[in-house]
């Protein structure tokens, strides 16, 4: 079967009407046939498509084609199925929600993923920074990374001034996945008062591309079906199941639809749990069985006697 290629990008550029763009877009993503999620606003563009290889093609050259996308930069994977089940593009306040009035041309100068590697290898005195939700860098981190306990990049601004004074007179390397946090986040940390702030150019996905099997730790989270993506050649899990203790890291929805928190979770586990992520939750899914079952079953009784 032909493989699947999947495009991460962004840009910060005006973008006069998103509504009737987000349209338009939409259109010309459903007349190639791709699947996907973008979200437009005002400061840009954020999205992840996904097509054949004949599909990606023509739709990087039409990007390429409008004179605000000329420079974006598309980061691509390539898998075995489709990540999305349906193409959605979608108006939002801000690309990448932070709920913060940021100057983005106060953005941190760029570190290439070559310029990293040098910076680890050489052992450079630096604090590498991760601007994502801890569910990801639970799964996946840089090695030394400062992370963050936040569920939300809405959170970043609150815990990233807790660490305001552990921080000065640091080089700060800021980094994502795909690098449109780290890029707000770098331009945010120097308007209220950080010095020396940098950010990862591209992102997770481009340096591991680059250097894989050096300085990433475990595997990348990614906002689709995959939920990871590995880009390390050896066996390296840097997190537990949550039932055993066991290292892994797999990722799964709680099968209770009251939680349906994402836990890391080994096979053998989740097939003993029934794909839930406690003891609590197993028994709140089995209880919501039965009354289903119940319910059907006196549904179908209903029907049979009406029938007769």
């Amino acid at each position: 079967m032909e493989k699947i290629h999947i495009l991460l990008y962004y840009k910060f550029v005006g973008i006069e009407n998103p509504a009737e763009f987000a349209d338009e877009h939409l259109k010309f993503c459903k007349s190639l046939g791709l699947s996907g999620k973008v979200l437009v606003g005002k400061e840009g563009i954020n999205g992840s498509v996904c097509g054949t290889k004949q599909q990606i093609k023509k739709y990087k050259s039409r990007m390429k084609k409008d004179e605000r996308f000329r420079d974006i930069v598309f980061k691509e994977d390539i898998g075995d199925s489709a990540p999305f089940t349906k193409m959605a593009v979608r108006v939002r306040p801000e690309i990448i929600a932070m709920k913060e009035n940021v100057d983005l041309n106060m953005k941190g100068d760029y570190v290439s993923a070559e310029e990293l590697f040098n910076m680890y290898e050489g052992g450079e005195d630096f604090v590498i920074l991760d601007a994502r939700n801890d569910y990801e860098w639970k799964v996946g981190k840089f090695k030394n990374a400062v992370t963050l306990s936040i569920k939300s990049f809405r959170e970043f601004p609150k815990e990233v001034k807790k660490l305001k004074n552990k921080l000065t007179g640091k080089k700060i390397v800021t980094y994502c996945t795909g690098g449109i946090r780290c890029e707000k986040a770098s331009a945010y940390m120097k308007q209220i008062g950080f010095e020396n702030v940098f950010q990862l150019k591209d992102g997770i996905i481009t340096f591991c591309k680059e250097y894989p099997d050096s300085f990433w730790e475990g595997k990348c989270f990614v906002f689709d079906k995959r939920l990871l993506a590995d880009y390390n050649n050896f066996d390296n899990d840097i997190s537990n199941c949550g039932v055993c203790g066991g290292a892994c890291d797999l990722y799964r929805n709680c099968r209770n639809t009251d939680c349906d928190k994402l836990s890391v979770m080994c096979v053998s586990c989740e097939k003993e749990m029934s794909g839930c992520c406690s003891h609590i939750c197993l028994e709140s899914f089995r209880k919501a069985c039965l009354e289903k079952s119940r319910k059907n079953q006196g549904r179908k009784t209903r029907t049979n006697f009406q029938a007769q």
